[in-house]
């Protein structure tokens, strides 16, 4: 059975990026383009993992990880911050609202995302 990994994320471009590989890799996925749809597609789902932007229409992403957290049903979904924000102030916050990892979107390659799911699932 293959792992389904729920990413939320409003950047199609980028979105379709992460496809290719999560198809190419054997996992299974959907999307969500804002916070609001992300938290509901989570609590339907259930996925094995969630790669969460922080910058959301709606609902920015430390909302949702507030949210996440704060519901006992999917608080034990690893969440996985993938961001174009980078200050230290930014992924120290979004560690403490308890993300398991932050990648900044620039520094990464789409293999490095594979292991981080493999990783954390």
């Amino acid at each position: 059975m293959p792992k389904k990994i729920l990413i939320i994320e409003d950047d199609e471009f980028f979105r379709e990026l992460i496809a290719k590989k999560l198809t190419a890799s054997g996992f299974d996925f959907s999307f969500a383009t804002n916070g609001e749809n992300g938290l509901e597609k989570m609590k339907n789902d259930r996925p094995d993992l969630i790669f969460l932007d922080i910058l959301l229409p709606k609902m920015d992403g430390f909302e949702v990880l507030e949210k996440i957290r704060e519901d006992k049903d999917i608080s034990n979904i690893p969440v996985i911050i993938l961001s174009n924000l980078d200050t230290k102030e930014d992924i120290d916050r979004g560690l403490k609202l308890g993300a398991v990892d932050y990648l900044v979107k620039a520094q990464i390659d789409l293999d490095e995302i594979i292991a981080k799911i493999e990783n954390h699932i």
